[in-house]
């Protein structure tokens, strides 16, 4: 179990947002604060998580033919679980979220990593893989958000610094741009993110290739 490659990967080479584009519904719709970003980024980590252990154990007994269906039950049990936990302990957090900690059960992330990954390999491996992804997941988020609120509301950390958790003023309420809080703001800074990962990967890429011509 190669733990280092697991995490680069959840975080740079198979980041589920930038690279695999998986959850692209919660992270347009919730990236509006920082607070935001940071729950449902650790609710999915921990629904994705436990999802993975549990499938990876029963990877051997579930039927074959209906092994979606029941990675959609595990799924939903952690769902759940969590969905009432943010209920009872933040409130405020599950009202903001609302819909999509429910939504999370067909979330293509943690389907994606229950088909492609725990449903193949160990119990350990696919723990890693669920926190690898879930960091990868949550570090997206958190970025997000932080541009998004930044620029569009003026604050930072709304919800979580400040009196009364409004945040912490940094630009001027008359010098934002709201439209970056609203749907095309998100689809506007996702863009910008993906398209910084790709220049990345070619900028990598290109750097592999002189460095194996000067040889």
């Amino acid at each position: 179990m190669k733990i280092g490659k697991q995490f680069r990967g959840g975080l740079i080479n198979d980041n589920p947002v930038l690279v695999q584009l998986l959850g692209m519904c919660s992270t347009l719709a919730i990236t509006t604060t920082l607070f935001n970003g940071i729950g449902m980024g650790i609710s999915v980590m921990i629904i994705l998580t436990c999802s993975n252990v549990v499938i990876s154990a029963l990877r051997k007994v579930i039927p074959e033919k209906i092994r979606i269906a029941a990675f959609v039950v595990v799924i939903a049990g952690f769902v759940t679980m969590v969905d009432l936990l943010l209920q009872a302990f933040l409130p405020d957090l599950s009202q903001s979220l609302g819909v999509f900690i429910p939504l999370i059960v067909v979330n293509c992330i943690i389907l994606g990593r229950a088909e492609a990954f725990s449903s193949r390999n160990g119990i350990g491996a696919s723990f890693v893989d669920g926190i690898a992804q879930g960091i990868g997941y949550t570090v997206v988020l958190v970025i997000i958000s932080i541009i998004r609120e930044l620029l569009g509301s003026g604050t930072f950390g709304s919800g979580i610094l400040g009196p009364g958790g409004v945040g912490i003023r940094i630009i001027p309420e008359e010098n934002t741009a709201l439209l970056i809080v609203l749907p095309f703001g998100g689809f506007i800074t996702l863009g910008c993110l993906i398209a910084f990962m790709q220049w990345y990967f070619n900028r990598k890429k290109a750097a592999s290739k002189d460095e194996v011509a000067s040889k």
